[in-house]
């Protein structure tokens, strides 16, 4: 088993995407994923593109991914097109809530074990609000759990509840 974490867009996303690692304690390896563009502003970030490439080196291994914001986006792209590899899926701070995401998230999701998925919303994230991503996963798929979480930032430490929902 592989645990893929899918950090957030911005540079600061690196210190989340080490403590998630250093936090877990899970069987078979855990990768956080480092985006290019944190080194090198010339690089694009195209969430297609960084699916298509964590696909590509899988050859079949079984997977959990965790993902905080943007990387939610890439988790629903990798689940999308690989759901028997998927083992289970946490999404952290979901950014937004357009239709060209729903669409995604629908084609990942809405026939997805409800099981295997959580959501963790902070009450006051300053990107989407915990009703909007309530509202948002009811159309994707209604069984999956959105859980609020009592902080007011885009900031997702919680590591013992990604720990208790994986093992």
């Amino acid at each position: 088993m592989i645990t893929f974490i899918l950090p957030g867009y911005s540079p600061h996303n690196k210190e989340w995407a080490e403590e998630v690692a250093n936090n877990l304690k899970l069987a078979g390896q855990i990768r956080p994923i480092f985006w290019d563009h944190w080194q090198d502003e010339s690089q694009s970030f195209k969430p297609q593109e960084k699916a298509d490439l964590i696909i590509r080196h899988l050859k079949g291994d079984s997977v959990n991914i965790i993902a905080k914001s943007v990387g939610t986006l890439v988790a629903a792209l990798i689940a999308k097109e690989i759901p028997g590899q998927i083992s289970k899926v946490i999404l952290c701070g979901i950014p937004t809530v357009s239709e060209e995401r729903l669409k995604i998230f629908r084609e990942a999701f809405s026939k997805f074990p409800s099981e295997k998925v959580t959501v963790f919303q902070n009450e006051k994230d300053p990107f989407a609000s915990l009703e909007e991503v309530k509202a948002f996963m009811k159309k994707v798929n209604p069984e999956i759990k959105v859980r609020a979480m009592p902080r007011s930032d885009h900031h997702y430490p919680y590591y013992e509840e990604f720990q208790l929902f994986l093992s």
